[in-house]
């Protein structure tokens, strides 16, 4: 599947009718990437939304929705400078291989500021972008699951800010365990054998009387409610299983920041004094350019009319030379052409006339560029296009000192908050509130961990209790109702659940071997460095990583520094769509997050042009910055930029195209 176009109207900080073109097929050579640049808070997340929202609407997972109903949701999308009178309008145009033919669908869906029902306008267009497919309107959201379903779109569609909470987890969170279990298709056997449990509880309603149907009703509403309370403990054990993972973090933050800060507050004065000082350094630097750039042409532009002035007189004074010029070759012509016309037999007045009438035309001709005032300026063909380089050079020079301004000033603001913070460094007394920091942070964990082992006992006494109700749901089956008709097909789905059972086993070790493989190729590649990891392990249900060296001995995952555990977390991604098989779109929002120059530079030159065969990079200058963008199209690897300049004036963002930051 490709996106071929986005468009936007009046949607977040995006103003009337904006269209982006994602189409990556350029010329013959593949050019995967489509890059957007914008600053924070500029719209770039709010893209990402608009294709979640235009794809799945009611049941998209967009950055900014929280809790709000879709509803509250669509209303907080409207652009705040929108007329009332016009609708909201999200467009994606996708394309796929549909029996074999490539087919394109253009997704519509439009709403009003407060809209009716609290939903929106759903259109699906054909290929000609008239006519709606109305079988597929009705169906949108079965269509699109097989297409992309929504469970795996977070492993396609992902922002820095989640690989990197995925890189510090030591196991995945639960949304993505399911992600990863649809996306290798071990869930297919899980659902197989509850149709199965329906079509047996099925069977068993049809062979039972009205007292043996009423107690089994019964016994199932009661395993019902006990599988609704054991889901709910799982969910609610798998929330506090993430939120000691976090604590723990915290908790190491604050040791750490414990033990390093609490040699470092005497230092924080010398270190703010130090960053004066280059800041200062910095800015003198631009007030010496900007002195370089008053000793040439800058000056100059104290004086544009005059400038303009005197290219005007020039080319005045250069017309009124070539006329001069062209006026005196016509009489030296005219002159030739009356004697050889003295020498035919035409009569004396004829050529009187003729001759008056080259006079007159001259004259005429010179009159009509004579000049009221006499030439003053004398300027030549090369003085004039002198002049216009002057004029460039000018204009250029204009926009880099006013570029240097603006520098300065954030470094003048930046010295003056580092003066009010010299003012303010930190005293002794800070060690004791690190102190009490660390250990509010291991109370946390404590109180975290006795919750999770009182919800983990409770979870384990109800999977007891689930187990004594379906053994006395079986019993029951097996005296009042399986003795009568239709017992081989009860007896058949039992031997098939088991059967399932065993083929979900061996399928997961399949898939996450050939998983594991492929995860620790990519990791390698991107890594660069092949004494690290020989083997990398995925547990068979939490999804865990676990690393091998060459030796066989584990690699502890705090062992990698931060940029390393990141590449793991792409690495990991990565490896998830090749196991797949699908040919999705990738699109990340902030690429880089945090990662070090060496490891960009890794995911610049060997993930972004492999991920996918269309990656949509939305990025900040921190992140994919002049060096990664340069390396990108020196490697032709973008089809196409988009830079999206904010107005925090009006709040408004707006699509340039062919443009990024540099």
């Amino acid at each position: 599947m490709i996106f071929l176009e986005l468009v936007l109207q009046n949607f977040g900080p995006y103003a009337g009718r904006q269209v982006i073109n994602l189409d990556p097929r350029i010329g013959e050579n593949p050019q995967p990437i489509i890059l957007l640049g914008g600053m924070n808070g500029g719209g770039k997340t709010t893209l990402m939304d608009a294709i979640r929202l235009a794809l799945y609407g009611q049941r998209s997972q967009c950055s900014t929705r929280g809790n709000l109903s879709y509803g509250d949701f669509l209303n907080q999308c409207v652009n705040s400078k929108a007329n009332p009178a016009e609708k909201t309008r999200i467009e994606l145009l996708i394309e796929h291989i549909e029996d074999d033919k490539p087919v394109k669908y253009r997704i519509v869906r439009t709403w009003e500021k407060n809209p009716k029902d609290g939903k929106d306008f759903l259109g699906i267009l054909g290929d000609d972008d008239t006519w709606p497919v109305e079988s597929l309107m009705n169906t949108w959201d079965d269509y699109i699951e097989n297409l992309l379903p929504l469970g795996i779109s977070n492993l396609f569609l992902f922002d820095g800010e989640q690989v990197r909470n995925l890189a510090e987890q030591e196991s995945p969170p639960q949304i993505i365990i399911e992600a990863i279990r649809r996306l290798l298709g071990l869930e297919l056997a899980d659902k197989l054998t509850v149709d199965l449990e329906i079509l047996v509880n099925r069977k068993r309603k049809e062979l039972a009387d009205a007292k043996d149907l009423a107690e089994l009703e019964e016994i199932e509403q009661k395993l019902s409610q006990q599988q609704a309370d054991y889901q709910i403990l799982e969910e609610k054990l798998a929330i506090f299983k993430n939120q000691i993972e976090e604590l723990e973090i915290i908790q190491r933050e604050a040791l750490d920041r414990f033990v390093s800060e609490g040699g470092k507050i005497a230092r924080d004065r010398h270190q703010l004094e130090l960053q004066q000082k280059e800041k200062n350094h910095a800015a003198e630097t631009i007030r010496q350019s900007m002195c370089q750039l008053a000793a040439e042409a800058l000056p100059l532009a104290l004086i544009p009319n005059l400038l303009s002035q005197v290219q005007a007189q020039g080319a005045k004074e250069f017309r009124y030379q070539q006329v001069q010029l062209a006026r005196d070759v016509l009489i030296e012509r005219d002159k030739r052409l009356l004697k050889w016309l003295q020498q035919l037999t035409i009569a004396s007045e004829q050529v009187e006339k003729i001759e008056s009438f080259l006079t007159e035309d001259a004259d005429n001709l010179y009159t009509g560029y004579s000049q009221a005032e006499v030439p003053w300026l004398l300027a030549d063909e090369e003085s004039l296009s002198q002049l216009d380089n002057i004029r460039y050079h000018l204009q250029n020079a204009k926009v880099s000192a006013k570029q240097q301004l603006a520098n300065l000033k954030i470094l003048e603001e930046e010295l003056i908050v580092l003066a009010r913070q010299v003012q303010t460094a930190a005293e002794p007394e800070a060690y004791q509130k690190l102190r009490e920091t660390m250990e509010e942070a291991q109370n946390q964990v404590v109180q975290a961990k006795a919750n999770y082992e009182t919800t983990r006992r409770s979870l384990a006494e109800l999977a007891e209790t689930i187990e004594k109700t379906k053994t006395e749901l079986g019993e029951y089956t097996d005296k009042n109702i399986d003795k009568k008709n239709r017992e081989h097909i009860i007896t058949s789905s039992m031997k098939v659940q088991e059967t399932l059972k065993v083929f979900r086993e061996k399928l997961t070790l399949r898939k996450l071997n050939k998983l594991e493989e492929d995860v620790k190729n990519c990791f390698l590649y991107l890594l660069h460095k092949s004494d690290l990891v020989f083997r990398i392990a995925i547990d068979t249900k939490t999804f865990a990583l676990s690393l091998f060296d060459f030796e066989g001995k584990p690699v502890p995952k705090h062992r990698l520094s931060a940029g390393e555990k990141q590449l793991l977390a792409i690495a990991f991604l990565w490896g998830l769509a090749k196991v797949s098989g699908l040919r999705l779109p990738v699109a990340i929002d902030t690429p880089l997050g945090r990662l070090d120059s060496s490891h960009r530079q890794n995911l610049v030159e060997k993930y972004f042009p492999a991920a996918s065969h269309q990656v949509i990079l939305l990025s900040t200058d921190t992140e994919i910055g002049k060096k990664e963008v340069e390396t990108l199209r020196e490697n032709e690897a973008i089809a196409r930029e988009y830079l999206l300049k904010y107005n925090s004036a009006t709040r408004q963002t707006t699509v340039v195209e062919n443009q990024y930051f540099w």
